[in-house]
């Protein structure tokens, strides 16, 4: 049996290696863009910290995590700046990263929502934290590179978010441990994200083409 403290100790395992991947394919977009050494350093860490630092600030959580844990900015700009020597072979393992990127996104949600729950935020606030944590990195490295941001296309990913979200919570309210809420719903979440990518699976688009004048 997999006890609370064990729970935690995977999560934050899994953390640390989400905010690894999300710095070092933020170091790959800093590349495409002709980003200096300091852009590819600071885009690392406001991709894989930034959807953590939004939450806390709006649900005046404090201190946020990066100042709690200094060493977490200099892994993820270290990430990232250990990406430039390397780039030209990345793309040999863009299926690892899209797998450590959907883990990214499914833990980020269950601690975005497990900050909130700690606060005694409604059940929608709680959910909104979690895609917050789970999105915003990337939407802020997308606004940074000038690209429309992954959250705002066609893709399964705030979705799953919100679903991870939401099997998290359902589990709490039915009388599960959170720790076991946490796994089912990551595991979940992880899944769905998986196949999503597998088979392409998305959201129906809005496409308005017509003028006017």
């Amino acid at each position: 049996m997999i006890d609370g403290h064990t729970t935690s100790e995977i999560i934050h395992v899994l953390y640390l290696t989400a905010i690894v991947a999300e710095a070092m394919t933020a170091a790959l977009a800093a590349g495409r863009r002709e980003m200096d050494w300091i852009g590819v350093f600071l885009l690392g860490g406001v991709t894989a910290l930034g959807g953590g630092s939004i939450r806390d600030v709006l649900l005046d959580h404090h201190p946020l995590s990066w100042i709690a844990h200094p060493g977490y900015l200099l892994l993820t700009g270290g990430a990232a700046l250990a990406t430039i020597p390397v780039a030209r072979f990345m793309h040999h393992l863009r299926a690892v990263f899209l797998f450590l990127d959907a883990i990214g996104l499914v833990v980020f949600t269950v601690i975005g929502c497990t900050v909130a729950l700690s606060m005694n935020m409604p059940l929608v606030i709680i959910i909104v934290a979690g895609m917050i944590t789970g999105c915003a990195g990337g939407v802020l490295r997308d606004v940074l590179c000038n690209d429309v941001p992954l959250l705002f296309r066609s893709e399964l990913y705030a979705t799953v978010s919100i679903g991870t979200g939401a099997i998290f919570l359902g589990g709490s309210h039915l009388g599960f441990s959170q720790e076991l809420s946490a796994i089912v719903a990551m595991s979940l979440g992880l899944i769905l994200r998986l196949l999503a990518l597998r088979y392409n699976w998305s959201m129906p688009k809005f496409v308005y083409t017509r003028d006017l004048h």
